[in-house]
């Protein structure tokens, strides 16, 4: 009887037992209210250790927290029930969406709360995407990809992307979502019609502009704070056929700035590229980097690397710009790209072109991936830093950072920089742009990959001292997918926002259940405004 109390007492200490759908089921002692495992969603919560080990990290590969578990919802209502749990609780515990998890600072983590999988609600549902005349409904886990497949089924596609197409309808919108269309129209969230939000009330709102609008604007670009995005209705244009997908390279930074702002300026809505990008080049890259790439030869790296020792250049900055075309505009492409390239100032004779179907341009990184992954070179930590950068200071910014604090390093992946127009951006939504006054900013994207233990170190310390740099002369700069230790911090990245997007937390996540992995607030903070 002693034996038989004792071993009842140290089951009790760790776990109980629960029969779930016929599977016996460890539950946790502490953490989760045991409660949440008599829901009638608990057959679809996962408390292995396999399955919270998979959500204990993200793309970053620098934060590492678990989950107490890991939710794979069959429909939008499993998020809502967990939801409503969490915020009725004595203790309500976080609650954090997760598509790929390609956030780079956890950002989708949930330390000792529930990762909802939403990548579970596609399986079997194939509704999840559904097509109209001039719009796609895709449910918030669905991947870009796929959304361009189905759509291309019927001659249409999304106005804007972003260079990626692997990730989550949610999990962009959720940022901005922007790339080379950006310039003419707007990130992806200026193109979305209407959204379905599970807020942190546990609430099952659909919202646009005309209804519900305060969570619409609020939701796009919000960082997962008021809501889960579980359906997004997605404005659609005629999908081309072909791209003519063109480089050009400068060894001057301000011609090359110059041609960018000219590209996508008006000139450009009716005679220019439909899509315009910008890489730098550092040096070293040049010289000691890959001797090619899915876009260059061997002997376009080779011309590349001469160009900057002929130049003397710290480095060499690359237009990257596209033409889109169909059967009956065929015929005119070249004749369109050559009158465009008369107005531009590259080097002469550095023109790289090739024409490729319109899904293999957007799809381009992914061959970039597979020779990432086969070198063993994808799954390493990412400690990106993404910069919108105030047009007028672009210049101070490329002498400090790119010829200054970058200039003699070789780093392995890819800095971004180009231009978009401000105008294009609804500053009603949570998404935050850089001076208003200004018509065009620059994104710069230091989307670098630590190879090594040690450069994960030196790459941070790199990022310090950008960020201290643009402190230190007056760049007023905002980070795009922002990553703040403090909550003085967010409240500078947010500015003039800040009051509003701390009353509608309180209004939709008035427990800051929600996405605390972004460390925006603390549940202290949002009750405090609540009340």
């Amino acid at each position: 009887m002693a034996r038989t109390r004792l071993v009842a007492f140290l089951i009790g200490m760790a776990s109980f037992v629960s029969v779930v759908t016929g599977q016996l089921r460890l539950m946790p002692a502490g953490g989760l209210p045991r409660d949440l495992f008599a829901l009638g969603i608990a057959s679809k919560i996962r408390i292995d250790r396999n399955s919270t080990a998979k959500a204990s990290s993200d793309f970053g590969r620098i934060v590492e927290a678990a989950p107490e578990a890991v939710l794979h919802p069959a429909t939008p209502s499993d998020i809502a029930a967990l939801i409503r749990f969490s915020a009725s609780s004595p203790a309500p515990f976080p609650v954090s969406p997760r598509g790929q998890g390609h956030s780079v600072s956890g950002q989708s983590l949930a330390p000792g709360g529930v990762v909802v999988d939403m990548r579970a609600l596609g399986r079997g549902h194939h509704s999840r995407i559904n097509m109209s005349a001039d719009y796609v409904d895709a449910g918030g886990e669905q991947l870009w990809i796929d959304v361009l497949r189905a759509t291309l089924q019927h001659g249409l596609a999304p106005r804007a992307w972003t260079d990626y197409l692997r990730i989550t309808v949610g999990g962009t919108l959720s940022n901005a979502g922007i790339g080379g269309q950006a310039f003419r129209h707007g990130p992806q969230i200026a193109n979305v019609q209407e959204l379905d939000v599970v807020t942190g009330t546990g609430d099952m709102v659909t919202c646009s502009r005309e209804k519900s609008s305060d969570l619409f604007f609020a939701a796009l670009g919000g960082l997962g704070q008021f809501g889960v995005i579980t359906r997004a209705r997605i404005a659609l244009e005629q999908a081309p056929k072909r791209v003519r997908w063109v480089r050009l390279a400068y060894s001057d930074v301000a011609m090359f700035t110059r041609d960018q702002e000219l590209l996508i300026s008006k000139w450009a809505s009716e005679a220019g590229f439909d899509y315009v990008e910008g890489q730098v080049q550092l040096n070293r890259t040049l010289t000691e980097g890959p001797k090619s790439t899915p876009f260059f030869f061997e002997a376009d790296m080779n011309r590349l690397a001469g160009l900057a020792s002929v130049s003397g250049s710290a480095a060499i900055y690359i237009i990257e710009a596209s033409m889109y075309y169909n059967d009956t505009t065929a015929s005119y492409v070249d004749k369109k790209l050559e009158k465009v390239l008369e107005q531009l100032s590259f080097v002469p004779g550095f023109v790289f072109t090739k024409d490729v179907t319109y899904i293999q341009f957007l799809d381009r990184v992914r061959e970039e991936e597979e020779v990432l992954r086969s070198a063993g070179l994808w799954d390493v930590p990412h400690p990106w830093l993404n910069l919108f950068i105030p047009r007028s200071r672009i210049l101070d910014f490329d002498t400090g950072v790119v010829k200054g604090l970058l200039g003699g390093t070789n780093p392995v992946g890819v800095i971004l920089m180009y231009p978009m127009n401000t105008k294009k951006w609804d500053g009603r939504m949570t998404a935050v742009a850089p001076l208003a006054g200004e018509d065009m900013f620059y994104t710069v994207g230091l989307l670098r990959s630590a190879v090594v233990p040690s450069d994960l170190e030196l790459l941070e310390r790199e990022n310090e001292a950008v960020l201290t740099f643009c402190d230190k002369e007056g760049i007023e700069c905002k980070q795009y997918l922002p990553h703040h230790m403090s909550q003085d911090g967010w409240q500078q990245h947010f500015g003039a926002k800040w009051s509003r997007i701390a009353e509608i937390k309180a209004k939709f996540d008035p427990h800051a259940i929600l996405s605390r992995g972004q460390r925006i607030f603390g549940r202290q903070e949002a009750l405090r405004q609540h009340n």
